[in-house]
This record gives structure tokens, sequence and C-alpha cells, in this order.
């Protein structure tokens, strides 16, 4: 069968979803250095709307095939691959493959093998979000056992897995999220999964919230998705000399710091973006990272964030979904 079945953008606007279809295509011949791959299952990231939308760091020609993340079995590889074989897991090594599509072809270097005993859903899910949670709890303090992290958007892929990690690693979190109709629900969840505390943002701004931090060592890290309101309230609360890792800007609004916290309390400001993070290092680091986390999987440590599958033709709904807010599910695109 020479056609596969993709998901591509023909151009960007803010109307995500209407600019996305359906299409076959002719499947290209698998050259000597090239794996054949038939797509799994793949997310919606946050990413991949922003990179729709054509406000993301990294942007593809178009037209072309949505979806940075996700993983597919190899079917067969050209005679100069040695890396993989077919039956092997695969998932992207960058960002930019295209994985809203059945079946690829794609070079070898584009492509990371992973255990195949992987849940499918920890497996789709793998190598964006768990991999900044990872980085951003080991790249910017030097955490111990028992110190503290804060986090808002808490409930987001990211943030389920800095929760995850972060107790696999013996840290204690306090997560942030937007007050909404389930959030006995939402707290449950993620106290499951090793959060110490679940505060919503409101509650993070009551003056009472003094006698909370004098029972918890001051965090010397917090974790930013919003930016506006909700990161000056992670850094009120940092210790002295902590710093504050922005990774996304759901608000839409700017990362506000007053000068008394820079110059008094020493506060760092910094930013990560996995992106930036593959170009300054290896393959083989990006591989080591991917094959820590796949251990934390194998040991119950890491679970993927709570997903609800959707057939690749239901891609609309699947779309409109991911954009919906108070969202805790992720959506899924499979491709069988």
């Amino acid at each position: 069968d020479l056609a596969r079945l993709c998901l591509g953008a023909s151009f960007a606007l803010q109307n995500s979803h209407r600019f996305l279809w359906l299409k076959n295509l002719e499947l290209a011949a698998v050259g000597g250095s090239d794996v054949h791959v038939k797509m799994l299952a793949a997310p919606i990231n946050p990413s991949d709307i922003n990179m729709i939308q054509g406000n993301y760091g990294l942007l593809p020609k178009l037209p072309a095939v949505g979806g940075n993340e996700g993983v597919g079995q190899v079917v067969a590889v050209g005679g100069s691959v040695t890396g993989v074989k077919p039956g092997d897991w695969v998932i992207p090594a960058n960002a930019g493959l295209g994985t809203w599509q059945t079946e690829a072809v794609f070079s070898e270097e584009a492509v990371i093998s992973i255990p195949s005993d992987l849940p499918l859903q920890s497996a789709a899910t793998l190598s964006v979000n768990p991999c900044t949670a990872y980085r951003m709890l080991m790249d910017f303090e030097q955490l111990q056992p028992g110190d503290c992290v804060i986090q808002n958007a808490s409930n987001s892929g990211v943030g389920q897995a800095v929760i995850q990690i972060a107790a696999a690693l013996g840290l204690r979190t306090i997560n942030v999220v937007r007050d909404r109709p389930d959030f006995q629900k939402l707290t449950d969840r993620l106290k499951s999964l090793g959060a110490e505390h679940v505060l919503t943002e409101e509650e993070l701004r009551k003056p009472e919230m003094k006698n909370f931090f004098k029972d918890m060592p001051p965090p010397r890290l917090a974790l930013n998705c919003v930016g506006g309101k909700s990161s000056t309230e992670l850094l009120r609360h940092l210790a002295p000399g902590g710093t504050m890792v922005t990774y996304g800007g759901m608000a839409k609004q700017p990362v506000i710091a007053s000068v008394s916290q820079l110059i008094f309390k020493d506060l760092k400001l910094r930013g990560f973006w996995l992106s930036q993070w593959k170009k300054d290092h290896s393959p083989a680091q990006f591989k080591e990272l991917i094959l820590t986390l796949c251990g934390l999987i194998s040991r119950g440590q890491l679970t993927a964030p709570a997903c609800s599958e959707v057939p690749l033709q239901d891609y609309q709904r699947a779309l409109e979904a991911s954009m919906q807010p108070f969202v805790s599910s992720k959506q899924i695109l499979t491709m069988c």
C-alpha cells in the first residue's frame, strides 16, 4: 500500500482546526538510510497548535504534516540502517517530524528507538513533556531530596510529569491550578501522582498563605507556564537566590518581576525550550534522557497524563477538545 493518510496544514490562521485536512499521499521509497514507520499514536500538544497558528519558535515549510510527538513501529529499513530494525518502536528525535499520519518514511537519524513494552500512551507522550519536566528539575538548581518546587499549570502534561519525577527524586511540590468546578477531583488525581499540595491561584494570593509556607521549606525552583499575575505569585514565594523557569505563556501576559525581588532576593529568571536544549546537546545525550525516562515508566514512577484516544479521521473533534478551557485530558490521535 503506497498511500499514507496525513493531517496537514495549508496555511496558519487563528482558527487552527479549520485549516487542517486529511489527505492521501504517496509513500516515498525506502532509501538506504531510511526507515519506514507505521505510526501508532500521536498527541495534540499546545506547541502543535502554536505551530499551526504560526506563533511558535520552529515553523515548517507549508504545506506540512502536523504533529511533533508520537510513537510508531518500524515496518522496514534501508540497507545501511543499523540503529533500528523492523518491529521496533520509535519516537521523533526532533520537533517538526509530522507525526499526524498513518505511516511515513523517515531518515534513521530522525527517530529514536524505545522499548516496545511501554504503555502506548506513555510512549506517545514521551518525547516532549516528560523531557521538559526532567530537564527543568535537573538543570537550573542543585536540588536535594526534601527541597521544594512550586509550579503553575500543574494539571498540564508537563505539570503532571513534574509531579511524578519530583516525587521519584524525593522533592516536595506545591502545585497551583486555576479554580474550576471539579477542583477536588483534580486535586485527588494530582495527589495520586505524588503532589504534596494542590492550591488554586486565588488561594496562593491569600495573606494566610504565610502560615502555610512556615511549614514548608521555601521553594528554590519555580516552573512557570502561565505568565502574568500567576508568575508574579510564584516569584513572591521563591526562596532568596531561587530561580523561576518559564517554559510557556498560557495567559499571553508578560512575566513581571519587581525590582526589590531582583535586588534584595537575587531571584533569577530563566527560560527553557526543549528544541534549544537539543541543539545544545548531542543526539546521544537526548537518547540518554529518553532511556532515563523509560526507566521511570518501567518502574511505575512515571505515567502518561490523562488521555482521550481519538481516531485520526475524527481529528476536528480532538482539536476542538484540546483547545477548550479546563481540559485535563490530552487528546491522542490513533492511527489504526
